[in-house]
């Protein structure tokens, strides 16, 4: 008697076992669904937000950039018409060496003012690498001009 009771009791016990895990896996499963659905619709909307946010930033930060780099530039087209008034003053044998670097510099330039012109600033480009390429080309700029009145004063 006490092996059918005990019998009964392990039966009933992993008939019951069974039953609950199944009804918990369908639950678990459903709301385990449920939370990836919510989940994938806050991701969306975070990427919108955060889209929206940088889009923002860089529009302003974009617009400082633009200005600041203009007057550069246009800082730079002064620096080289007083190098070409110069040169035609001095009216030397070396003035066509000069007057080619003169020219050298101004095609930089304007290299570099259509560069800025043709950058389009959307979510699309990666505005960090052309900053800092655009910088780059700006300082090089810059320092062959210094290079340039130094070696001239020599």
């Amino acid at each position: 008697m006490k092996k059918t009771i005990l019998n009964l009791a392990l039966t009933t016990f992993i008939v019951a076992t069974v039953l609950v895990g199944c009804q918990d896996k369908s639950k678990q499963e459903a709301e385990a669904k449920e939370n990836v659905e919510n989940a994938k619709e806050n991701l969306d909307d975070a990427k919108a937000e955060l889209s929206d946010a940088r889009r923002a930033a860089t529009e302003q930060e974009w617009q400082a950039f633009k200005d600041s780099t203009n007057a550069t530039i246009k800082q730079n087209e002064i620096r080289i018409g007083e190098m070409k008034a110069e040169l035609k003053k001095t009216g030397k044998t070396i003035d066509s060496e000069y007057s080619k670097n003169i020219q050298e510099l101004e095609e930089k330039n304007k290299e570099i003012k259509n560069k800025l012109e043709v950058y389009k600033n959307n979510t699309n480009s990666d505005w960090q690498s052309f900053k800092k390429e655009f910088r780059h080309d700006m300082d090089d700029l810059g320092q062959s001009l210094k290079n340039f009145t130094v070696k001239d004063k020599k």
